[in-house]
């Protein structure tokens, strides 16, 4: 991407937001996209923007799946959604005490470094306060996308709200194109090649790595 940018990277919250929320998935049969997804993401792909997903999953550390059922889960959406230039999980619970594990900033931190960028640089779409507040925490841009699970007091302190994934992905690309209005939006149809983050593969299909206590899958 040539010219100024305000954006080098979307993140991701998981459930909720790229896929509908199933509590505990262990299930790649029950991943379901939210709709519209994949050709939001497709946008943003052909926009060179690099994307990447942040996401809790206390389930490893209850014991309710293990990280090879998050593995299949996470295949499973790659099928359905494309490649992500990284994924990065928090497998712990509340009461861990970890700095990943949103609201803290952990995830957004390591999804940045992971892409070669900062925070700064980088927007983070969620369905709750939690990922709105980690990515203030940590220096991007919160971008909340309510569901039937966000409360009424998330939505009212969010910065910027969108009405569903679709939009914010419009939105986006607008704030990014403001700054060089010669440049079409891309459209729906374009395809690019995803990046490869911190030369490692793409994530779904790899073993993971752990980047500050997340469980870091490169792109």
């Amino acid at each position: 991407m040539s010219g100024p940018v305000l954006f080098d990277a979307v993140l991701l919250d998981r459930d909720g937001t790229l896929v509908e929320d199933v509590p505990y998935n262990s299930d790649p049969d029950k991943v379901r996209p939210v709709p519209g997804a994949r050709v939001a993401l497709d946008r943003l792909r052909a926009a060179g923007l690099k994307l990447a997903v942040v996401t809790n999953q206390s389930g490893l550390a209850r014991g309710l799946f293990t990280e090879r059922q998050l593995h299949r889960v996470h295949r499973r959406i790659e099928a359905l959604l494309g490649p992500f230039d990284c994924w990065q999980v928090c497998p712990h619970d509340d009461g861990d005490g970890c700095a990943c594990r949103k609201p803290r900033p952990g995830l957004v931190h390591a999804a940045a470094r992971a892409l070669g960028t900062v925070p700064t640089r980088c927007a983070l779409i969620g369905d709750i306060g939690r990922d709105v507040t980690a990515a203030l925490a940590a220096g991007a841009t919160g971008i909340l996308v309510p569901t039937p699970v966000t409360r009424a007091e998330e939505v009212a302190a969010a910065p910027w709200v969108a009405a569903d994934l679709p939009s914010a992905v419009a939105e986006i690309l607008r704030r990014q194109a403001s700054l060089s209005p010669a440049k079409p939006l891309p459209g729906a149809g374009s395809r690019a090649v995803a990046t490869v983050c911190g030369g490692r593969h793409r994530g779904a299909g790899r073993r993971p790595h752990r980047t500050g206590g997340a469980v870091g899958f490169g792109g």
